[in-house]
């Protein structure tokens, strides 16, 4: 596998810890990365790392991630409350201990519906050494108990589930999806809906059956623009064991039928497409980004646009064959703000086989063409960049979170801004400098209504320690 296809595949994975906040107006600020506060008195093995965020108001976040206990050894899931600009002491998960006998556990997405109303999700490993999904709700400011998500006891008789992906439009109002194992040992794919503070059962997703052929699916990520009005998309793998991408609608409560992404049969000739992010700004009207191989065994990055609750074709993203004469792209993350307007992120190769981080826009329903991120080729001495995780305050205002290699081969994060449709210069997260001896990544980037916007990821201390950052003020 060629060095290029590689990265594309590691950032298709991490694409869907990414958290992005659909939002209204207003310019982007960023704060300063700091550990997150209270996380070494309990990453004391230094393990650790904020791999969701979600910010529904300016200085106002929630994050999670994951641990490692130096008691027990055990991965456990932590929670962290930004408030009034300034973030609180992290703290274990409610109840995810009691789960989590098995010892592997973590925060994989977080979202909030409105400020300290949010839905946290990921999984635990039980006493039988099998994988479990859980959900857990935060009301009016409180963490209430982690759950097994309903249904998924039934479903996951191969004991391998987990949630990968939650979207909460309003309090109390979410949808998650995941994966399972059935009882032949295949890999399934799940949604469950929650309305009005109550989780249902989750259920396999409609179609998927029919589809899944080869037993082999994943969800890429979930995304909901109204209470009922989600879209989830992910891959499957056909019967004659090619991988496929596929994107399917929740419309006022009802999760219709999955589909393969329109136009991918003719562009995935290799046989290994996937989405690996959506976005939704409007009931019916989303976009999803990933990545497909054609004939000559090139990786490609596309983009679908959702109107009027119908997909489109799926297209190359535009200006990627100028880009990517490495051949080697994939879409990282998705986000939207108003309706027909969107922002994809992720990376491509060059001529000389050097990865490189791209952003595309859509506006008013057309995408635009892919750009290097500006600054990066300055910041990217090691030559390996690429973007990890999108979030759009508004249309023309968003912003772009990634990493870079320096001169000395170390890893750093970056993050870019766009205002009013113009991309400023890609800079180091401010105050990673300070914290990071070794290396550092961005998993996700929130930007709230007003333009804020927060950076959560993991940095290396001087003792090569692992340890979970967020910005402030």
């Amino acid at each position: 596998m060629r060095r290029g296809r590689a990265l594309v595949l590691v950032i298709a994975v991490l694409g869907i810890f990414g958290t992005a906040v659909a939002a209204a107006t207003g310019a982007i600020s960023w704060g300063y990365a700091i550990e997150v506060p209270g996380s070494a008195a309990l990453n004391t093995v230094g393990a650790a790392a904020t791999l969701s965020l979600s910010c529904p108001g300016a200085g106002t976040c929630e994050a999670g991630g994951s641990y490692r206990d130096a008691e027990t050894g055990d991965a456990e899931p932590f929670i962290v409350s930004e408030k009034n600009s300034e973030w609180g002491r992290a703290t274990r998960l409610p109840s995810v201990e009691a789960l989590n006998i098995g010892g592997n556990a973590q925060v994989s997405s977080i979202s909030c519906g409105t400020a300290g109303n949010c839905a946290a999700a990921g999984y635990y490993k039980d006493g039988s050494a099998r994988f479990q999904a859980y959900v857990a709700n935060e009301t009016s400011g409180v963490w209430g108990n982690a759950i097994e998500v309903p249904g998924t006891a039934a479903l996951n008789s191969g004991g391998n589930a987990r949630v990968l992906s939650v979207s909460c439009p309003s309090a109390g109002n979410c949808a998650a999806g995941g994966g399972y194992a059935d009882g032949s040992g295949q890999g399934q794919v799940f949604v469950v809906s929650e309305t009005s503070g109550v989780w249902g059962n989750a259920i396999e997703v409609p179609g998927m059956a029919a589809l899944n052929a080869g037993g082999a699916a994943g969800i890429g990520g979930v995304s909901c623009a109204s209470a009922g009005n989600c879209a989830a998309g992910g891959l499957y793998t056909d019967g004659s064991g090619h991988l496929q991408a596929f994107v399917v609608n929740e419309k006022s409560g009802v999760w219709g039928s999955a589909i393969e992404v329109p136009g991918t049969a003719a562009l995935n000739v290799w046989g290994a497409a996937r989405v690996t992010s959506v976005s939704c700004a409007g009931a019916g009207t989303c976009a999803a980004g990933g990545s497909y191989i054609d004939g000559s065994g090139r990786s490609h990055a596309f983009v679908a646009s959702e109107k009027g609750g119908v997909w489109r074709k799926a297209i190359d993203v535009p200006g990627m064959a100028t880009l990517s004469t490495g051949g080697d792209a994939g879409v990282a993350s998705v986000s939207c703000a108003p309706l027909g307007n969107c922002l994809a992120g992720g990376s491509y190769t060059d001529g000389s086989g050097h990865p490189q981080a791209f952003v595309a826009s859509e506006v008013n329903g057309v995408w635009h063409s892919a750009k290097q991120v500006p600054g990066t080729a300055a910041l990217n001495t090691g030559n390996s960049a690429f973007v990890t995780a999108v979030s759009c305050a508004a249309g023309g205002s968003c912003a772009a979170g990634g990493v870079y290699l320096n001169s000395s081969g170390r890893q750093q994060a970056f993050v870019a801004r766009e205002n009013a449709g113009v991309w400023g210069a890609a800079r180091e997260v401010p105050g990673t400098a300070a914290l990071n001896v070794g290396n550092a990544w961005p998993y996700a980037v929130s930007c709230a209504k007003s333009g804020r916007c927060a950076v959560g990821g993991v940095y290396s201390d001087p003792a090569n320690f692992h340890r979970p950052f967020v910005t402030a003020p």
